[in-house]
């Protein structure tokens, strides 16, 4: 039966390669994250004030004068018809 340490050798031997560089690979690296938490911010921002706006929005509508008038009308020529 193989001892731990062994085993744990060949853990690592198929650890390694993953951990190492490939020239030929682009990844997006420090600045890419850099840029992508600041689009986070900024969105975040964006949304926050938003949800602030849009709570000072009244979405009652205002009484229409005209529409009163003309609605009393037609219940006051029913009455009478």
């Amino acid at each position: 039966m193989p001892d731990m340490s062994s085993s744990a050798a060949l853990a690592m031997t198929h650890l390694v390669p993953l951990a190492e560089v490939d020239e030929n690979k682009v990844t997006p690296g420090v600045l890419g994250f850099i840029v992508f938490a600041v689009m986070a911010l900024a969105v975040w921002g964006l949304m926050k004030s938003m949800s602030k706006q849009m709570n000072k929005v009244d979405f009652k509508e205002a009484p229409d004068p005209t529409a009163e008038s003309e609605a009393t009308a037609v219940e006051s020529k029913a009455k009478q018809g």
